[in-house]
């Protein structure tokens, strides 16, 4: 049986005010495409399919374009919510779109999560479990956890999940295999953080219900994980991957190769996975040097045409950096500034910076700070004045 992993969509999200919508469209687009060239047995959505619990009206029309389009291949979806999903949003008409073949799992309770959907090839059934992003304070309760920790209502969620395929196995133990056979063969979507996996930039933290990684021994017992969370495409181990997102979403990404993973599991419960590549609307690169290198520099003509993240080391900014910068380089997003021979602060509280410093020397620091530069004498005058001015004012030292 043949699977499509992928998982973090994000629909409506941009990067940097750049509107992703189109990107967006095409990569689902080309997810249609692989299913229907590959064959696929079903799709696997591992969460994250909006940015926002509240998504842009954009971002709803296309998701409800792929899922049409999904449906008329005839091919089944199996679909979790994410932790940036609104849960009950996203599974408004489960029973419903369930009838085309589209099954949307995002209620966490135990009966749910052991409720899958079942698939038959030549070698018996797949039941594919989804489990959607289990915050631990809000399902506790509901899944009788012994904690609220992750990996308490993860294990809790799992153990669901085994008692129904055991349950499964055991009707069909009358089979040439016995109950330990691999007639029915399991498959789980989660959403979380396993360890192992490698974070980046735009995932969002999910530390509040206390350590926000689990252990790969949670998925014990089913054949595969699709997990979804963490935007790198990474194998935690051969039954247990992440997918990554298909596009990335932070300069962190700009090293990713986006892909899906293409899954077929064996008669026996053998797994094996090909990487199947996402379409790249343009590249991301990072820059670091003086303007005037940047500017004139040969060695950055390959980058010419590439989302870019600017950081600028002159010793004072530089007039309109960005607007010379887009001149060269017409698709830079992010400008930061990090002037060399800068003192490094970053380890003393600011209590510490200032200790010891008059007012006009604390004012003519921020500016030092701001601009990677004294002020001239004129401007640093100007400052003083002005300090000692605001301080007679108020009747004393401010």
């Amino acid at each position: 049986m043949r699977f499509l992993h992928t998982s973090d969509w994000h629909l409506g999200r941009s990067l940097h005010r750049e509107n992703l919508l189109p990107a967006q469209r095409a990569f689902l687009r080309h997810l249609v495409q692989t299913a229907e060239a590959e064959q696929v047995d079903a799709v696997l959505v591992a969460g994250d399919v909006y940015d926002r619990a509240v998504p842009s009206l954009g971002a709803v029309e296309l998701f409800d374009e792929a899922l049409h389009a999904l449906a008329a291949l005839g091919v089944p979806v199996v679909l979790i919510s994410g932790n940036h999903d609104s849960a009950q949003r996203l599974g408004v008409g489960a029973g419903l779109v369930a009838r085309a073949g589209v099954h949307l799992r995002t209620a966490p309770d135990a009966d749910a999560l052991a409720a899958p959907v079942v698939l038959e090839d030549a070698h018996g059934q797949v039941a594919v479990y989804g489990l959607p992003y289990l915050e631990p304070a809000l399902v506790r309760q509901r899944l009788a956890a012994e904690e609220a920790s992750h990996t308490a209502v993860l294990s809790a969620a799992m153990d669901a999940v085994r008692a129904d395929l055991a349950a499964r196995r055991a009707d069909g133990a009358g089979g040439a295999g016995g109950a330990e056979s691999a007639d029915v063969r399991a498959v789980v979507l989660a959403h979380a953080f396993v360890i192992g996996g490698e974070a980046c930039d735009s995932e969002r933290d999910i530390a509040v219900g206390g350590v926000p990684s689990v252990p790969a021994s949670v998925f014990e017992g089913v054949d595969y994980a699709a997990l979804g969370h963490l935007h790198g495409c990474q194998t935690i181990n051969e039954r247990v991957r992440y997918s990554g997102s298909p596009l990335a979403y932070s300069f962190s990404e700009a090293d990713h190769r986006k892909s899906m993973w293409l899954v077929e599991l064996g008669p026996a419960g053998e797994v094996s996975a090909e990487r199947i590549d996402c379409p790249v609307p343009r590249r991301l690169a990072r820059l670091r040097g003086e303007l005037e290198e940047l500017l004139t520099g040969s060695a950055y003509e390959a980058v010419e045409d590439c989302w870019l993240h600017v950081t600028l080391t002159d010793t004072a900014r530089p007039p309109q950096a960005m607007e010379r910068l887009r001149a060269r380089f017409p698709h830079t997003l992010q400008l930061a500034f990090e002037p060399q021979g800068r003192e490094d602060d970053g380890l003393r509280s600011y209590g510490a910076r200032v200790r010891g410093r008059d007012d006009g020397a604390v004012a003519l620091g921020f500016v030092r700070h701001v601009r990677g530069a004294d002020a001239s004498a004129a401007e640093s005058t100007l400052l003083v004045t002005a300090v000692e001015a605001a301080a007679r004012a108020a009747g004393g030292e401010i």
